[in-house]
Order: C-alpha cells, then sequence, then structure tokens
C-alpha cells in the first residue's frame, strides 16, 4: 500500500506550479498547499492501516495485492456499496471538505475501464490504452486529477472558432511516439497535489472541433505542464484555531496550461473524436461512478453542516426551543433526503449485459439537480440559527491568551455551557464553514458541482420513466364512464 510518507516524498518532482507570480519549489513544503498535502497522506494512511484493510482495499486482479477500493469495478450491489464505505471513510476524515480525493477521477477510469469497447470504436489500441492506464493507477494508488472545462474566454463560440486556435487545449501536432498538446483548461481541483492531470472536455463539442476532442493523462511534472492555482486560502488562515477548517482542507483550484507537452500514445484515449468524447461521459457508467463518489462526500459534509448547527444550539441553550426545532427539522429533512438518494443510487442499479453495475442515472442526477439550489437554503438556516453570533467573535486567538484582554474575554464570550475558548472555537468553525473565503468558495462549488443546474436538469430529463408516468395519465383517461343511477 502507497502510504502517507510516500504520497508525499512523490510530489517533490519538479512539477510546475505558480503562485504570485513565482514558482513553487516544493509544494509540500509551501503554506499554500502544506496541510491539504498533508490531509490527503493522511487518507493513504488510513487505507492502509492494517485494522481498515477489508474496507479500504481488494486485491488486485492483476497482482493479488491489496490495493484501494476505490478502483474496484462494481459487479453487485454489494460492491458498490462496498465503494460508499470506502468514500465515507476518507469523507469524514475531511468532514466532506474535500471533493477530489484520489477516489473521484479513480471512479472515471473505472467506468472507462468497464466499458472498453466504447473506446475501440476508434482502435482497439485506444481501448488498451485506457485499461492499462487504469490498471497502473490502480496498482499503484496513483491521484488523478481532471481538467475537462474549457476557459471562459469567449462561450459564444465552439472551441475551433477562438480568436487563437491555442487557448483550449488541444492536439497541434502529431508524431510518431505521441501528440502534442496546447492550450489551457480548467479547474484542475488538487492538481497542485496529484500524481496526473486527466485532459478531457465535459462541454459539448460539435464538427469542426475535433483538435479539442481528446481524453489522455499526463503527469503533473511533464515537460511543458504548468498550474496556476487560484489564491489558496490556507496562506490567509493566521492559524488553525482561527481557521480551522481553510488551513488543513483547501486543496485548491488550478488554470492548467500545456505549453507544447508530448503524450506518449500509450497515454490516449481518445483522440480527436467527438462522438466518443461526448459518449465517455454518458455510454460508460464513468459519470455515475465518479459522481457517486461525489455525493457519498457531499452527505459527509451535510452531515457535519447539521453536526455544526446542532452544536451551536446546545451551546445556546436554545435546542429545546421549538421555533429552533422547526428550523433543524427542515435541515434534518433536508440531509435525510439527499443520504437517502445516495442510498437509492444502489437499491435502485442496474447490471447490464457485461455484469458491470451502474448506479441509477435517475436518483443520482436528481440529487445532482438539486444540491445547486437546495445547498445555499440549508446554509441559511444556520445563518438564522447563528444570528450575530459569528460575526461578534474575538479579531483572533490573541483576544484569548493576551493579559490584557483574556479577563474579558473569558467573562463576556462564554455561553451557559462552555467557557470562551471553547464557545469561541466552536463559532469560529462554523465561520469557516460558512462565511470565511473558504466557506464561500465552498458555497459557489456545491453551486456548480454537477455542472450548470439546466443541464443537469435536462439529465433528470432525459433519465425520468415519463412511459410509466404517462401511462397511468392515459389509463385514467380510458376509465369507462360512470353510469348514473
Amino acid at each position: 500500500m502507497r502510504t502517507g510518507s510516500e504520497y508525499l516524498r512523490s510530489l517533490n518532482d519538479g512539477r510546475q506550479v505558480f503562485l504570485d507570480g513565482e514558482r513553487i519549489k516544493d509544494v509540500t513544503a509551501h503554506r499554500a498547499f502544506r496541510e491539504a498535502a498533508r490531509s490527503v497522506a493522511r487518507l493513504y494512511d488510513i487505507a492502509a492501516a492494517p485494522e481498515l484493510r477489508e474496507r479500504m482495499t481488494f486485491p488486485s486482479p492483476r497482482t493479488s495485492e491489496p490495493v484501494l477500493r476505490a478502483f474496484q469495478i462494481p459487479r453487485s450491489h454489494a460492491d458498490l456499496a462496498a465503494r460508499r464505505a470506502f468514500s465515507e471513510t476518507w469523507a469524514e476524515a475531511t468532514f466532506g471538505l474535500m471533493g477530489r480525493t484520489p477516489d473521484h477521477v479513480a471512479g472515471f477510469f473505472c467506468g472507462y475501464a468497464a466499458t472498453p469497447r466504447l473506446f475501440a470504436a476508434a482502435g482497439q489500441q485506444f481501448a488498451d490504452n485506457v485499461v492499462s492506464f487504469y490498471e497502473q493507477m490502480r496498482d499503484a494508488h496513483l491521484y488523478v486529477s481532471y481538467a475537462i472545462v474549457p476557459p471562459q474566454i469567449d462561450r459564444s463560440k465552439p472551441a475551433h472558432k477562438q480568436s487563437d486556435p491555442t487557448l483550449y487545449a488541444g492536439v497541434v501536432k502529431e508524431r510518431d511516439d505521441g501528440i502534442v498538446i496546447s492550450g489551457a483548461q480548467q479547474l484542475a481541483t488538487a492538481g497542485a497535489i496529484s500524481d496526473f492531470i486527466h485532459l478531457s472536455c465535459i462541454h459539448p463539442l460539435q464538427p469542426g472541433d475535433e483538435n479539442y476532442a481528446n481524453c489522455l493523462a499526463v503527469p503533473v511534472n511533464a515537460p511543458g505542464v504548468k498550474l496556476y492555482p487560484r489564491r489558496p486560502f490556507a496562506t490567509g488562515a493566521g492559524n488553525s484555531f482561527d481557521y480551522p477548517l481553510s488551513s488543513r482542507f483547501d486543496e485548491s483550484d488550478s488554470y492548467v496550461v500545456f505549453d507544447n507537452v508530448l503524450v506518449p500514445w500509450e497515454r490516449v484515449f481518445i483522440y480527436r473524436n467527438v462522438e466518443i468524447s461526448r459518449d465517455q461521459w454518458s455510454k460508460t457508467p464513468a459519470h455515475l461512478y465518479g459522481n457517486h463518489q461525489a455525493q457519498v462526500r457531499y452527505v459527509t459534509k451535510l452531515r457535519f453542516m447539521i453536526g455544526i448547527a446542532q452544536r451551536m444550539n446546545e451551546m445556546t441553550g436554545n435546542a429545546a426551543n421549538p421555533a429552533v426545532q422547526i428550523m433543524m427539522g427542515e435541515l434534518a429533512a433536508l440531509v435525510s433526503v439527499y443520504e437517502a438518494m445516495l442510498l437509492a443510487h444502489e437499491s435502485t442499479a442496474s447490471i447490464d449485459a457485461d455484469g458491470v453495475l451502474w448506479p441509477s442515472r435517475t436518483a443520482l442526477y436528481s440529487a445532482m439537480a438539486l444540491q445547486s439550489e437546495l445547498n445555499g437554503r440549508m446554509l441559511e438556516i444556520i445563518r438564522e440559527l447563528a444570528g450575530a453570533a459569528m460575526i461578534t467573535l474575538p479579531s483572533s486567538l490573541h483576544d484569548l491568551e493576551s493579559p490584557q484582554t483574556a479577563p474579558d474575554m473569558e467573562r463576556y464570550m462564554r455561553s451557559a455551557s462552555s467557557d470562551a475558548r471553547e464557545r469561541v472555537a466552536l463559532m469560529r468553525l462554523a465561520w469557516d464553514f460558512i462565511g470565511s473565503e473558504f466557506g464561500g468558495r465552498h458555497q459557489q462549488y456545491e453551486k456548480f458541482y454537477g455542472g450548470a443546474s439546466f443541464l443537469v436538469k435536462q439529465n433528470v430529463y432525459r433519465n425520468f420513466d415519463f412511459k410509466r408516468a404517462t401511462a397511468l395519465v392515459d389509463a385514467a383517461l380510458s376509465l369507462p364512464p360512470v353510469e348514473d343511477e
């Protein structure tokens, strides 16, 4: 098994990550990425713990050695439930706040490897490539992040009609030993601390966009790969008491620039094929597996959210207040709905002719369609419950420690059930979750987690059983007339 220390050592590999106009020498030592990398390292250590061997691993079909269960292609409902237990264990270690841990893109490649014939339609070598890379990911416990969204430069034009053909990441040259990629792609969450970048495109492409219709993998440290992260929140976290979440779980999001990057043919899975580029998301279970993990993570985050709210109510003595219980009841109902939808992904999953289990599209996309809207409602409930508590806190931990200010802090910042330090620690946690820049990023992140809400709702529309629903209407319309007595 890959250990946390092995993972951290592997990140010091010459990768090009730029921040504030300068190249980062070592992401594991820089304050912007250090604690996020250590959080991922802890996940590897959890998976490698002997007492968790059965939950976190399964035997590699190739080597018989234990590998992360995230790479198990489910062939039964029990297999999918086992994947959920794995991802839930990891999600609880980060309180659901790291959305692109190694088990996320692992799900996508499980889906690709489960249906290699889709890739073989353009040549058997592409199917062989994707299965081989999946096996490499699985047996080496690799951490792959993805960049699958084009830059927001001019969305009124397709990729091939941009002002410069190398603005979007695409093929600029074909060679005997591979293809050369130039251009940019986003969002590469956790790209700075992963092993590989999976480059593809989830946006609809059209004829003429062939140069951008690719699916491939490149090491983060490959020559010509450059990452430009957004401003990291960890650097603004003065200490872990005042920013307990920002300081530990900011996985970062990055623009990835490909500057004439050579990709060997063996790591090319789709090449200049608009149809297969589109079908990789719908005609394989890849999108379902990856987002099953995403919903496991989201449900864990919602449990954390409602736990914060309940602890606030208990601390202030409001837990028995009927008005508070009504709001908490609504919050609990929404959390329970999402948990039930997660379980429905599994219980209503189907098995295809090849013996591969596909989570329910309707259950998954219904949850994702409402996530962008209901997440905001849940946050508003917590804001209402908190009142002014989150904006009347001391300026920092130093107020609790300074001889000049500590007496007042202890006298006025306490609650009926806790001292000042305990109360402030809880409210700092709540603020970091909901009100800090880290919290704001998470709210935006959940709003667009599955893409624009209208696209996800269209997925629900395409997969809902309207025939059964309209058959009921037809049956009602065909009822025989009732005779008057």
